[in-house]
């Protein structure tokens, strides 16, 4: 094969992963969320933007205002998870571009200026590091469930702020004996990549 990566961690990241739907009742620690984003931290964005924000959801009190705007068929699993994640991007993102990216520190005042430029970028790379989150949690050996069927609008207004807008609800933990639904198709090599 042409991958460097070994199999077995192949397998772990792809192959055999699948998004969970149960989960068993071991907790997720702290700890193992810090080692996912130490290692996430790193996956690439444009200009270094780094607009993800992660809000645990660990309290029963915060796990049951989240439930309520979940969709019907998401509320079971995400009240059982060990762990719910709300990912949100941070459209405030360009006051750290100083630091993150400084050999263009004006860039926060000139290419984002706009707010609908700042939302667009927003959008596009923290959905890359939510997805760079995601094979982070599987890294870490446990399994994601990630979900976009919600009322988001709620999920912003109970959670977050007007400057944070809600991509998804991650859970996560370790998964239960029922948890996969069988393998879903994929579109193959000749279907997706085209050589111009």
């Amino acid at each position: 094969m042409s991958l460097v990566l070994d199999p077995t961690a192949q397998d772990l990241l792809f192959r055999e992963a699948r998004t969970a739907n149960t989960f068993t009742d071991e907790p997720v620690t702290e700890e193992q969320v810090q080692a996912i984003y130490d290692l996430v931290k790193f996956g690439p964005t444009s200009m270094n933007q780094s607009p993800l924000r992660v809000t645990l959801v660990r309290s029963a009190e915060a796990r049951e205002r989240l439930v309520a705007h979940m969709s019907e068929g998401n509320r079971n699993k995400t009240s059982a998870a060990p762990l719910v994640a709300i990912l949100s991007a941070d459209n405030e993102f360009h006051q750290e571009l100083p630091q993150l990216f400084p050999h263009f520190p004006q860039a926060k005042d000139t290419v984002f200026a706009d707010r609908d430029v700042r939302e667009s970028h927003a959008s596009l790379n923290a959905s890359l590091q939510a997805a760079y989150f995601i094979i982070g949690v599987r890294a870490a050996g446990l399994a994601a469930g990630p979900m976009t069927g919600c009322d988001f609008e709620g999920v912003r207004k109970e959670f977050l702020d007007d400057d944070h807008t809600p991509l998804m609800v991650v859970n996560i933990g370790n998964p239960g004996p029922d948890a996969w639904f069988p393998r879903s198709p994929r579109l193959s090599y000749d279907e997706v990549v085209t050589t111009v």
